[in-house]
C-alpha cells in the first residue's frame, strides 16, 4: 500500500497578487476579461518567437531551468511536413507541495493557453495537448472551462484535454508522452529529448503551465517588459509555492533576486526549510532566510530552486521524521520499472524508518545515477541533504532523542 503524502493535495490555494503573471487578479480568469486586459494574441513565426524567448532568457519553470529558446529551436529544426510538431501544456503537477501551475489554471488560464497557442501557430502545429491534474479537481475544472471558451477557428489550432494519473511521477516528460500515446502514465527511458523525438516520433514542445504563461505574456507584452523585472543576470519573475506550519499553500510571484525571507512564513522561523519540493534539499533557517530567489545563486548554496517549492513546517517540526515520511511516500509513487525504483527506494524508506543510517548511506551510493528516470536521484538528493546539512538532527535520533517536538502538517 502506498504511504500517504505528508503534504496532502490542497483543496484551496491562496494566490497572492504579483508583478507580472499575477498582476490584476481582480479582473477574473475569463477569456473576455483576459482579452480586455491583454488584447488579441499576435501572430509570431518560429524565428521571431525564438528571438523573443532568447532575448528574455526564458527558462523552464518545471525544475530544470532549461532555455526555452533552445527547446523551441530543436522542435523547429526537427519538424517537417511529414513530422508535424506537437505542443503540450503539462499541468499535471504531481508534486503535492507545488500549487503554482494549479494557481495559474485558477486565475490565469488564458495566459497559459495563449503561450501554447502562439508556439503552435509559430511551429505550424495543428493541436495543443493540455494535461490536467488527476487529483486537483478545481484547477482541472477551471482549465476545462477556459478551453471551452476558446474558438478553434480564432486560435488556428485545436486544444485537446487529457487527465494525468494521480501519481508523483505522472508529470515527468516521458510519462506525459506515454499518456498522450494511450499507454500508462509512467516514465520510460527516453533515448532522445522530446523536442527531437516525442509523441508518435514527432518533435514535441512540452513545458509546464508556468513556462507557457511566461511565453504568453512575453508575446503579448514584449521582451522589454519581461526584462524590466529581476536582475541584470537573471531577468523576469517566478512563482513560489510557500507552505508554512498551518499546511496552507500560498502562491507568490517574485522577481528573481528577491530575498527568500520576504515570503517565508514568520511562524516557521528557526525551523529547517525544504526547498525544491520532495526532490529538493533541506536548508537551515539562517541559510534559507539569507538566500535570494535565483537558480544559479541557490545552486551555489547547494540548494535547488526546482519548481519553486518552499516548505517550512516550523521550528517544532522534525526534519528526520519529515524525510522518512516523504521517502516512504516516494517509494510507492515510482514506476517500479527499474531496480533503483523497484528495490532501492523501498529499501531506503525501510532503512530510514528503522534509523539504520549506515544502511541509508550504503543505499544512497547504490541507487544514485542508476535509475531509468530522475525519480531515484531526486529522492537521493533529499536524503543527502538530511545527512549533510542536518547531521545534528540525525545524530540526535541515533542517540534516541529528537532536537524538536514533532509537529506535522498532515495527520
Amino acid at each position: 500500500m502506498t504511504a500517504p503524502s505528508p503534504v496532502p493535495y490542497p483543496d484551496l490555494v491562496e494566490v497572492h497578487p504579483g508583478p507580472a503573471l499575477l498582476h490584476g487578479l481582480g479582473h477574473g480568469p475569463s477569456l473576455s476579461a483576459h482579452r480586455a486586459r491583454y488584447g488579441d494574441l499576435p501572430e509570431v513565426d518560429a524565428l521571431v518567437l525564438k528571438a523573443l524567448t532568447h532575448e528574455a532568457d526564458v527558462r523552464g519553470r518545471g525544475g530544470a531551468a532549461f532555455p526555452f529558446a533552445t527547446k523551441l529551436d530543436g522542435v523547429r529544426k526537427h519538424s517537417s511536413p511529414f513530422k508535424r510538431p506537437v505542443v503540450v501544456v503539462n499541468l499535471s503537477e504531481g508534486e503535492p507541495a507545488s500549487s503554482k501551475d494549479s494557481a495559474l489554471a485558477l486565475v490565469r488560464p488564458h495566459l497559459v493557453l495563449d503561450g501554447a497557442v502562439a508556439a503552435a501557430r509559430a511551429l505550424r502545429a495543428t493541436v495543443v495537448h493540455v494535461v490536467l491534474p488527476g487529483e486537483r479537481a478545481l484547477p482541472a475544472r477551471q482549465m476545462t472551462t477556459a478551453v471551452g471558451e476558446r474558438d478553434e477557428n480564432e486560435d488556428g489550432v485545436a486544444i485537446e484535454l487529457h487527465t494525468a494519473e494521480p501519481r508523483f511521477v505522472a508529470g515527468q516528460a516521458s510519462a506525459v508522452i506515454e499518456l498522450l500515446s494511450g499507454r500508462r502514465n509512467l516514465p520510460v527511458t527516453a533515448w532522445q529529448p522530446a523536442a527531437f523525438d516525442g509523441l508518435d516520433g514527432r518533435p514535441t514542445l512540452l513545458s509546464n503551465a508556468e513556462t507557457w504563461a511566461h511565453v504568453g505574456l512575453l508575446v503579448l507584452r514584449g521582451a522589454a517588459a519581461y526584462r524590466a523585472r529581476g536582475t541584470t543576470a537573471e531577468s523576469g519573475t517566478t512563482l513560489l509555492t510557500v507552505t508554512g506550519p498551518d499546511g496552507r499553500p500560498h502562491v507568490h510571484e517574485v522577481e528573481f533576486g528577491t530575498r527568500l525571507r520576504d515570503v517565508l512564513p514568520g511562524d516557521a522561523a528557526g525551523g529547517a526549510v525544504l526547498l525544491g519540493g520532495f526532490h529538493g534539499a533541506w536548508a537551515t533557517w539562517p541559510t534559507a532566510a539569507s538566500a535570494r530567489v535565483s537558480v544559479p545563486g541557490m545552486r551555489s548554496l547547494g540548494l535547488p530552486l526546482g519548481a519553486g517549492v518552499v516548505l517550512a513546517p516550523g521550528r517544532d517540526a522534525c526534519p528526520f521524521s519529515w524525510t522518512s515520511r516523504i521517502v516512504d511516500h516516494l517509494a510507492g509513487q515510482s514506476a517500479r520499472r527499474c531496480g533503483p525504483c523497484f528495490n532501492g527506494l523501498p529499501a531506503l524508506a525501510s532503512a530510514l524508518g528503522r534509523l539504520d543510517v549506515d544502511r541509508v548511506r550504503t543505499l544512497v551510493g547504490l541507487v544514485e545515477r542508476r535509475g531509468a528516470c530522475a525519480h531515484p536521484d531526486g529522492t537521493i538528493r533529499l536524503v543527502r541533504s538530511l545527512l549533510g546539512t542536518l547531521a545534528a538532527e540525525v545524530d540526535a535520533h541515533l542517540a534516541g532523542a529528537c532536537l524538536r517536538r514533532p509537529l506535522e502538517l498532515a495527520s
